[in-house]
């Protein structure tokens, strides 16, 4: 499985990751498999804003997904799954615990 480690301070932050992982994402967005990360980020935003604390972007079943953490600014913390190709919302839960 490929992994794409990136953890953002903030939204406009530069990203930190590996350098071969940084080359294959980056093949992967050359070959259309997957959409720019402003745009995952944007999809992300409407769906539940929130500060990224953490993104990863990995290959599963022949697929890219972004898994994100985030924090709300009520300060709940949630996980997301984007699907990298399209945007669209696989996955989104809270990580409270009750």
């Amino acid at each position: 499985m490929t992994r794409l480690a990136l953890i953002l301070a903030l939204m406009a932050s530069p990203a930190l990751a590996d350098h071969d992982d940084h080359d294959r994402a980056r093949r992967a967005l050359e070959a259309g498999e997957i959409l720019p990360l402003s745009d995952i980020l944007k999809a992300a935003e409407a769906a539940r804003p929130g500060r990224i604390i953490e993104l990863e972007l990995e290959r599963d079943d022949d697929r890219w997904i972004y898994e994100m953490e985030l924090v709300t600014p009520d300060g709940r913390l949630y996980e997301m799954e984007i699907d990298a190709a399209t945007g669209a919302i696989i996955d989104l839960e809270s990580e409270e615990q009750d």
